[in-house]
């Protein structure tokens, strides 16, 4: 039987711990451009947020849009995030039509106190090689690239290469790109510069993100009785 998504800060550390150790198959694209999914999740309330606040995931591959929502068991805790975002961005990739070759999600993977932030675990979970974008580390650190579109340089975390700032606009702070679920750092970076358009964040998580929070949107306009 399948377990659950953990519940408690207690046993995602135990799980997470679980998840460092393993060692997939590493993949890497193949002949063909991979079908490449975004997920992102938003909440409603202020900062941190707490137990309770609702959840609204979007999940996007090619022309296809998928939605779940759910309610955080906590608030936001610094690698504990799966608290929070596990199970409504789990569902909402098991919404697609077919599951992505590889999955970007808006998380960190081994830039991670445990090397097993939210993107490790949900490309474990579904089975998919996955990659995180952010906009800061967790943990990691190192130099910003040059200002030129495709320029990077690596995010160590005690002396191990976890991903690498990339510069996707000249003008625009680079992004941080993570290895995570069957994902070194140099086949994350060749996947997302591959997708980048003209925009900060890549395709498709930019549209993953304006789907949760148009989500988010019309839930709230909707009269509570």
């Amino acid at each position: 039987m399948e377990r659950g998504w953990p519940t408690g800060a207690d046993e995602l550390i135990a799980v997470q711990h679980e998840l460092a150790d393993m060692r997939p198959d590493a993949w890497a694209p193949g002949g063909e451009p991979p079908h490449v999914g975004g997920a992102f999740a938003c909440f409603d309330g202020q900062g941190p947020g707490q137990a309770g606040d609702p959840a609204y995931a979007a999940a996007v591959l090619d022309k296809d849009t998928a939605m779940a929502t759910g309610t955080s068991i906590a608030g936001y805790q610094p690698g504990l995030l799966a608290l929070r975002a596990g199970p409504a961005l789990e569902a909402a990739v098991r919404a697609l039509p077919r599951a992505p070759d590889v999955l970007i999600v808006d998380a960190t993977g081994r830039d991670h106190p445990r090397r097993a932030g939210l993107a490790v675990q949900l490309g474990e979970r579904l089975g998919i090689p996955t990659i995180g974008v952010t906009s800061r580390t967790l943990l990691a650190r190192g130099e910003w690239p040059e200002a030129e579109r495709g320029a990077t340089t690596p995010l160590e975390l005690d002396g191990e290469r976890v991903g690498a700032w990339l510069r996707i606009m000249p003008r625009a702070n680079p992004i941080a790109v993570h290895a995570a679920w069957r994902t070194d750092a140099d086949t994350a970076v060749a996947v997302v510069a591959g997708i980048a358009r003209k925009v900060r964040t890549p395709e498709p998580l930019r549209a993953a993100r304006k789907a949760a929070r148009i989500a988010r949107a019309e839930a709230a306009a909707i009269p509570r009785a």
